[in-house]
């Protein structure tokens, strides 16, 4: 259960539609080794492999993992005639403990809009998931500096009737900044809307991650950020080497800022 701005620094990937199921768990198992039964003492980190690979990727973990694995999408409802989707509960018995909502490249692509973003929000903590909630502010809206209104409306408009968020982390990937096209942004840039986020939500929600453009480079700088819980990271951490970097960098922040 998380409590409050979470203690530990969050440090985790989406393979987005990457990763065959046997790539996958060979990625597990290696984390799973070497990573140990006590993880990385001050950090927590998660990783949403595609929907094919999810239960196998969360036996390779193992029990009491201090890897969560989860689904990188879930719908609303528990069951129903959904074609093609796949429900939280169902997601949960494939050995999920976290599900990414409201993604930018599923807003973008998928139809997906604030009012469902609040729906399966709802449905994740009904269930006992982490909801990891993105949100995120296209080029324009950046360059007009509205960026921090932006993003406050979506993460209102998701956490709306949600009385107790402690179990909710918000990733804040402002889409200028994600994807391979993406520009890299300076920490500047997102400390405004971290602020932001961490005035409205801080004290109410498990964490405040940031994703885009993250690399073993400027990781510890994004980490460096006032109101900077984790990261959320895309292609960095898509090879074991990469994300095993990336959670040292972590944890030497966390020294570091203690």
């Amino acid at each position: 259960m998380l409590s409050g701005r979470a203690p530990a620094r969050w440090i985790g990937t989406s393979f987005k539609m990457t990763k065959t199921r046997a790539e996958a768990v060979a990625f597990a198992r290696t984390l799973r080794e070497a990573l140990g039964p006590d993880g990385v003492p001050g950090v927590r980190p998660f990783v949403l492999p595609p929907a094919t690979a999810l239960a196998e990727v969360a036996a390779a973990l193992g029990p009491g993992s201090p890897v969560l694995a989860g689904a990188q999408n879930a719908h609303w409802e528990d069951a129903g005639p959904w074609t093609g989707e796949i429900s939280v509960p169902q997601a949960a018995d494939a050995g999920a403990r976290i599900v990414e909502i409201g993604h930018s490249e599923r807003r973008a692509h998928f139809g997906e809009t604030d009012a469902t973003v609040r729906l399966k929000v709802a449905s994740a903590l009904r269930h006992g998931l982490i909801p990891l909630v993105c949100c995120g502010e296209e080029a324009g809206v950046h360059a007009r500096g509205d960026s921090a209104a932006h993003v406050l409306a979506q993460v209102a408009a998701a956490l709306d009737g949600v009385e107790d968020a402690t179990r909710v982390l918000i990733a804040y990937e402002p889409v200028w900044a994600i994807g391979e096209r993406g520009r890299e942004p300076h920490p500047g840039e997102i400390a405004d809307v971290v602020a932001a986020l961490r005035d409205a939500h801080g004290s109410r929600v498990g964490g405040i991650l940031y994703g885009g453009s993250v690399t073993e480079r400027n990781a510890a700088a994004l980490l460096g950020v006032d109101g900077v819980d984790g990261l959320f990271v895309g292609r960095a951490a898509w090879r074991i080497e990469g994300f095993l970097a990336l959670l040292a960098t972590a944890a030497s922040a966390r020294v570091t800022a203690s």
